[in-house]
């Protein structure tokens, strides 16, 4: 078992996305996701559309496309994660596999693809260029990609949770303040021009890019204690300005919207 599995076995994924600053990313990037299904509905018929789900985990975004009668196909590298997808619905069809290596897929495949986990954890960079290449290589539509952003990381962990001095010793930070593999072994952290490099070197044009949850995750206490009514207009706030380039770099989470011809 290797140490990723080791960590999803026991780190629950879905609690994070049903909490409410998880709430948030998670609206926001469908919100998103139906707008491309949305320009998709206009050639074709939810059954006819397939999207791919890649480190689809325990289906928190597969599940509910599938059941919206989209034609939704899942890759999962940790054997529990998959498990519990199976056990809970089985509209989506599912497998075993890896971001890397999608050879079980044919050619421009899927209308949709989501890599909604797979970059958070390839700290190499020619694995985060497989990973482009073989989701732009099955997709004839878009490519929805999540990234954790180095600002974030730096800026609670660092600072809020005050072990700065413990991570320019040991070599957790670089000269200029990127988070190294050192900073998480698990974990990967970008920035936007990390981003857009990956993004020139794969060939992908991006549409556009998202701050999935902005400021929520800096003001989790805060969030849990609005009122429904309050977390609601904190939702259509978010909305109306997660496009903002000036919320990108410090957001927790970014959604990158790649379109492939």
């Amino acid at each position: 078992m290797t140490e990723l599995e080791e960590y999803y076995n026991k780190f629950n994924e879905e609690k994070r996305l049903d909490s409410r600053h998880g709430q948030v990313e998670f609206i926001t990037s469908m919100h998103y996701i139906h707008k491309c299904l949305n320009r998709l509905a206009e050639i074709k018929q939810p059954s006819e559309i397939k999207i791919l789900d890649v480190g689809a985990g325990t289906g928190r975004y597969s599940i509910p496309l599938a059941e919206e009668g989209y034609d939704v196909s899942a890759i999962e590298l940790v054997k529990h994660n998959l498990g519990r997808l199976k056990q809970k619905c089985s509209l989506v069809k599912a497998w075993q596999g890896n971001a890397v290596n999608l050879r079980r897929f044919e050619d421009k495949s899927f209308d949709v693809t989501l890599l909604f986990g797979p970059m958070y954890h390839l700290h190499a960079w020619e694995d985060r260029l497989a990973a482009l290449g073989e989701a732009k290589r099955v997709t004839r539509g878009w490519i929805l990609v999540a990234y954790i952003m180095n600002e974030f990381s730096v800026i609670t962990y660092a600072f809020k949770e005050r072990h700065v001095l413990e991570a320019l010793k040991n070599g957790m930070l670089d000269e200029n303040w990127h988070c190294t593999r050192k900073a998480n072994p698990l974990y990967s952290m970008v920035r936007l021009e990390d981003t857009e490099q990956l993004n020139a070197e794969a060939g992908l044009k991006r549409e556009k890019i998202i701050a999935a949850d902005g400021a929520a995750n800096y003001m989790r206490p805060f969030l849990n204690a609005l009122t429904e009514e309050e977390f609601d207009a904190f939702i259509r706030y978010h909305l109306a300005t997660c496009e903002r380039m000036e919320l990108m770099g410090a957001s927790g989470h970014t959604v990158d919207i790649l379109h492939v011809e």
